[in-house]
């Protein structure tokens, strides 16, 4: 073995399509919010430790939404047109504070969306605007008499400091400007206004060149998720689902008509998207949701794509079922390998889960240096165990690389900081990327899985996404709509620049977040905002198709009702 264990670090970066295909507006602010928190704070780190050397990946639908994003408010700032972010026109002043109590509520609403001990609590200004606006309520109904007294200031300090709060702490140490603003504390002016609009218009468009740089630099590599985020196994066939749920009801629909086919145009577009922002083509993907199959392999060989990655659960059924010898996974000794699946050309890793979540849901509570010394104790004990053995190892941590941060103090900037300078000097553990692991001796001495079980990075199933009433619901929906698209198309009827229009509106609808949040386990108000927008993306494609959508898309499918967990998007697999 060398003498080093090498560790990579894995970021997802994902965000659904938000923009309502009827209207234009995006329905929800993640995309510019996590731009100006989380994703500028992340490669502010890296920058800060060039010896740091992880995976970042990004979905393809995201890098869209941000250079859309980055144009639309640099356009308010030049010429003031109005963005197509209600938010963001409120808190810039292209849409005046609205009169009307309910409107008003929803302002109120809106700035309550971050996670107080750590975005709201830690901020006087903030939380004294937010105890006055909470005052507006008697019990959970609105006072319209006492809320109409709030004046428009009111609502404009209210604004202000919500975005305050949500810029990265990179950006907060590091911009006079919001220092400016932050003393200010009250009664902002429009060039107050004006001013936060330039702050983050400046790091919105400079999130994906700066990671671009990293690099061209060699520091970081840069993967992909297929175009839309699809969860491609069950495009192909939804019988992959089988494997890990086998007693699971599936859609009445037995399959998604052409899904070979769509996965490939994910593919393809995909790799086209990260070029236009990157200049060069991802060595590796992180299909979406890390959901695997035989076939999925099949499909990133066409595109001679050298790596993905999927979860432990997948690692763990696929090595029972390809009679991986005890001893290889005893204590996980096979989880720390470059594993192969034949035929595929396509390398295979393998997060490990537990290490993946103590980031992802234990260390908030920790003191940073702590944490970091706990994390690299546990990567310290597993090159430990495998000291005398003479197979290279890799200790493979994949997560989301937005969600987790808002629940740690200072949105995780002690511990990441802390965390890159332990491992970036570490004796005995190397931080390195995918693609390096596989030109590394360790990739000859790689597990071969003869068989491989469809799953994901979620419990090592597709549940999140099929085999429940309402996600099934929405997969009927969705293979309607193919159907009436594949009839269109055959047809010949639509001019070449719609059918292209339809093509792209199709992708969207095939994004895996809608049946994510459909069923009970789900906050209602998340799984109504998401509930909405697909149905709203898929009448978006009847009219493009020049169909007619059908009655039950103004229906709701799914109401939600569960309790939202820590993290955000993110599963515990513990």
């Amino acid at each position: 073995m060398s003498s080093k264990t090498r560790v990579v670090l894995c970021w997802h970066m994902h965000q659904p399509h938000y923009r309502d295909a009827l209207d234009g507006d995006y329905r929800l602010p993640w995309v510019y919010l996590h731009a100006i928190k989380d994703y500028a704070d992340m490669v502010a780190h890296l920058e800060a430790f060039p010896k740091a050397r992880v995976v970042v990946n990004f979905a393809p639908v995201l890098l869209e939404q941000l250079d859309d994003y980055g144009r639309q408010m640099r356009g308010w700032i030049r010429e003031e047109i109005p963005m197509q972010d209600p938010l963001l026109n409120l808190v810039s002043g292209a849409t005046s504070i609205p009169p009307e109590p309910e409107l008003r509520a929803d302002i109120i609403t809106a700035c309550q969306r971050a996670y107080a001990p750590t975005m709201i609590d830690r901020y006087a200004p903030f939380r004294e605007l937010l105890d006055i606006a909470r005052q507006q309520y008697i019990g959970d109904e609105l006072d319209t008499m006492r809320i109409s007294y709030l004046n428009s200031q009111f609502f404009a300090d209210l604004l202000v400091w919500y975005h305050l709060a949500w810029l990265g702490k990179s950006v907060q140490n590091n911009d006079a400007r919001v220092a400016q603003l932050m003393a200010r504390k009250n009664n902002f002016t429009r060039i107050d206004r004006m001013l936060l609009m330039e702050v983050m218009a400046e790091v919105v468009e400079n999130i994906l060149p700066r990671y671009q740089a990293l690099m061209e630099a060699g520091q970081i590599e840069l993967s992909m998720t297929p175009y839309g985020h699809p969860i491609v196994p069950l495009l192909i066939n939804f019988d992959s689902m089988k494997d890990a749920q086998p007693e699971a009801p599936k859609p009445r629909s037995n399959g998604y008509p052409g899904g070979l086919d769509r996965s490939r145009w994910h593919m393809a577009r995909g790799i086209e998207v990260f070029q236009e922002y990157f200049g060069a083509a991802p060595n590796g993907v992180w299909l979406s949701e890390g959901a695997i199959s035989s076939a999925a392999l099949a499909l990133l060989d066409e595109y001679d794509i050298a790596w993905t990655a999927s979860g432990e659960g997948v690692w763990r059924a696929s090595c029972e079922a390809s009679n991986v010898s005890a001893a290889e996974m005893e204590h996980k000794k096979a989880l720390y390998r470059v594993t192969e699946h034949p035929p595929s050309r396509c390398r295979l890793f393998f997060r490990d889960d537990g290490l993946s979540d103590l980031i992802g849901f234990r260390y908030k509570d920790w003191r940073a240096k702590d944490a970091a010394a706990d994390f690299c104790h546990h990567l310290e004990t597993i090159h430990g165990f495998f000291a005398d053995d003479d197979k290279d190892r890799v200790i493979t941590v994949i997560l989301d690389g937005e969600n987790a941060w808002e629940y740690y103090p200072d949105n995780a900037h002690q511990f990441l900081q802390a965390l890159y300078g332990r491992l970036s000097e570490h004796p005995i553990l190397s931080m390195a990327t995918f693609s390096e692991v596989c030109e590394s001796p360790a990739a000859k001495n790689s597990v071969s899985l003869p068989v491989l079980k469809a799953g994901s990075w979620v419990y090592g199933s597709f549940s999140t996404w099929i085999g429940e009433r309402d996600k099934n619901a929405a997969w009927d929906l969705l293979v309607e709509a193919k159907q009436c698209y594949d009839r269109v198309a055959l047809s010949g009827v639509l001019p070449e620049d719609k059918l292209a229009r339809a093509t792209a509106q199709l992708a969207v609808c095939e994004g895996s977040d809608w049946f994510w949040w459909f069923g009970d386990q789900n906050p209602s108000d998340s799984v109504r905002d998401f509930d909405q927008l697909f149905r709203r993306h898929l009448v978006r494609l009847y009219q493009l198709l020049e169909k007619i959508p059908p009655q039950k898309l103004k229906n709701p499918l799914s109401h939600g009702g569960g309790a939202a967990e820590n993290a955000g998007t993110m599963r515990r697999n513990l």
